[in-house]
């Protein structure tokens, strides 16, 4: 790491500006400091992310461009939009073989997620370093999980963290098939109610890209980002979301 322009934080070292990333590895901007909430907050709020493996620094990332979900714009397949029909129907009469819910199990999330990041590689990123920082602000009322459970098992899901009116996704999994897109839509449902639009993906992917997920020029996005993180935070609680994205509390 030495060899490369790359910033150094210290404890109490703000971050640079995000046009001081590099090109390459495209978007990395500095690395150090720690996982605290306080930093994390920092970090977010000004379209920063960690993005690190077992035994190297927190490294800070800030890509342009910048892959985007907006929930307008979320794409459902025929097959995906038949399934959540038959989950909404079967609701109606009283039958939660599959439910999504909301904060009932945050840890196994992120657990299910630093084992394989929708199967498509393994999340070596999601460190036992990561899993404290993001478990500490989960307890702390912004970190999120949103789980796909089937006969009672927990199946797929994502984690995020939600400041002000605006979502970062941070990682999916999916032990059965389309556990992961069923806990996407119905996060989506949940914020379009809240007047939530955009989410964050961070990274361009194939997957996010078949939901609707597009990249967009980083100043955009940072706009976007400043104006509503600086909103008062949408109202979580731990319960479940129904076929219209109302979250009850659980029973």
């Amino acid at each position: 790491m030495g060899s490369l322009p790359l910033t150094w934080l210290e404890p109490d070292s703000p971050f640079p500006p995000v046009s001081k990333a590099l090109t390459e590895p495209a978007g990395l901007l500095a690395a150090g400091a720690d996982l605290s909430i306080p930093r994390l907050r920092a970090a977010y709020t000004q379209g920063i992310f960690p993005w690190f493996s077992q035994d190297e620094p927190p490294l800070w990332w800030s890509p342009d461009p910048r892959m985007v979900l907006n929930c307008d714009a979320l794409h459902v397949s025929h097959s995906l939009r038949k399934r959540l029909r038959q989950i909404a129907s079967a609701q109606a009469s009283k039958n939660f073989d599959v439910v999504v819910r909301v904060d009932t199990d945050f840890a196994a999330v992120m657990r299910g997620c630093a084992r394989a990041a929708n199967g498509v590689q393994p999340g070596t990123w999601i460190t036992n370093e990561m899993q404290l920082a993001y478990n500490a602000w989960h307890m702390a009322g912004q970190a999120h999980s949103i789980e796909t459970w089937i006969n009672g098992q927990l199946m797929g899901g994502l984690y995020g963290v939600s400041i002000g009116t605006m979502f970062f996704g941070e990682s999916m999994f999916s032990r059965a098939t389309d556990a992961s897109k069923i806990a996407l839509v119905h996060l989506v449902w949940f914020l379009q109610r809240q007047q939530v639009c955009w989410i964050d993906c961070q990274m361009q992917t194939s997957h996010l890209a078949s939901m609707g997920a597009c990249p967009m020029p980083r100043e955009q996005f940072l706009t976007h980002v400043q104006h509503h993180t600086a909103a008062p935070d949408i109202i979580w609680q731990s319960g479940w979301l129904d076929g219209v994205g109302v979250l009850h509390e659980s029973n």
